[in-house]
């Protein structure tokens, strides 16, 4: 099976690339070219005045900004998908943004939570146990918006598309949702899981955005790979194969800790690796000659315009200690953090 080969295409970037919000932090970043022919791009934020971590569990909500190019600087719109109490099941917070368009409509995945009682505030976060992060992080569910304008209004549903088991491997949670639209129309979603065994990616089916999905097998993906460790996926058909990309958090697969790897796959189920497997370095290029070791680089969305790979969004953590450590503490070092788009052509 063909793939496109990604790593090939990476231009270096620009500071100026992507999306950033002085007083908040930026996290994940899904972009798509609208209705009005400009470029708008979904992110997640909350306030700096949080911690990172535990801030987000609590207090993310998800963001509108637009550009006149591609490549941005994206400017602030509008709250997409703001707080709406904890009556809802994504009441209190919205995170993990992807939009996907089939014919005139914009779908918008996402997970969302909620939580009792008041917003936690940064000494509350702080605290060893807080019980609105564990409570909140409990009830993370898979949700879809929809929208025929990428300015909205845009249709929450009272319920989640995708829970976790009752009982199996993935019933702890269900995150990190990556929407792969197929041609007639139904949705291939793949999903992250932690397990007692690390974190697993899982797959289900929908026949259309609005419609609750159906687990296309009841295992994990990739147990054909030992000792492999992947999350943050995206998945994308070439036309003839679908494609994944994915965050290598161990660098077994493509040799660098949490570099990207890729696979492809003809019905989603079964992947193998893509020659090269290495979709992209952890260390970034930069205009200006720079070449940088992100201190976290995750989330990454590829954005395409007629059918071709036009840049790579990524979650971009600046400042910290040793570049991209695991662990909570380790993002709560950072001093700043934004969407930061690398283009994959010289257009745009």
């Amino acid at each position: 099976m063909r793939a496109v080969p990604l790593a090939s295409l990476i231009r270096p970037t620009d500071e100026s690339y992507g999306f950033e919000m002085d007083e908040y932090w930026l996290w994940c970043g899904s972009a798509v070219e609208g209705e009005d022919g400009r470029w708008h791009m979904f992110s997640a934020r909350w306030p700096k005045a949080l911690p990172f971590f535990n801030g987000y569990v609590t207090a993310s909500e998800i963001v509108h900004a637009s550009s006149d190019g591609p490549y941005g600087p994206y400017r602030f719109e509008d709250v997409v998908l703001p707080d709406r109490g904890e009556s809802f099941w994504d009441g209190r917070m919205t995170h993990n943004p992807s939009v996907v368009k089939y014919g005139d409509t914009y779908a918008l995945y996402y997970i969302g939570s909620q939580y009792h009682g008041p917003r936690p505030n940064f000494e509350t976060l702080t605290q060893t146990q807080c019980a609105a992060v564990g409570e909140c992080y409990g009830n993370i569910r898979i949700g879809v918006a929809t929208s025929r304008s990428v300015y909205g209004p845009w249709e929450r549903r009272d319920y989640p598309v995708l829970e976790p088991a009752e009982r199996g491997w993935d019933s702890t949670v269900v995150t990190n949702p990556a929407p792969c639209v197929l041609d007639d129309g139904s949705v291939l979603l793949f999903y992250r899981s932690n397990t007692p065994n690390g974190m697993k990616i899982g797959v289900a089916k929908a026949e259309s955005f609005a419609d609750r999905f159906t687990r296309v097998v009841d295992h994990p993906l990739f147990q054909e790979f030992d000792d492999m460790v992947i999350e943050d996926v995206f998945v994308w058909s070439n036309g003839k194969n679908l494609e994944m990309i994915a965050k290598d958090c161990n660098g077994k697969m493509c040799g660098e800790k949490w570099g990207g790897v890729q696979f492809v796959s003809r019905d989603g189920v079964r992947w193998e690796a893509a020659d090269p497997i290495k979709a992209y370095s952890r260390t970034v290029r930069f205009r200006d000659g720079r070449s940088v070791e992100a201190y976290h680089l995750e989330r990454p969305n590829v954005t395409f315009k007629d059918g071709a790979p036009l840049f790579i969004s990524f979650a971009y953590g600046v400042g910290g200690g040793t570049p991209h450590r695991f662990g909570n503490k380790n993002f709560d070092a950072m001093t700043r953090s934004k969407t930061l788009i690398v283009p994959l052509s010289d257009g745009g």
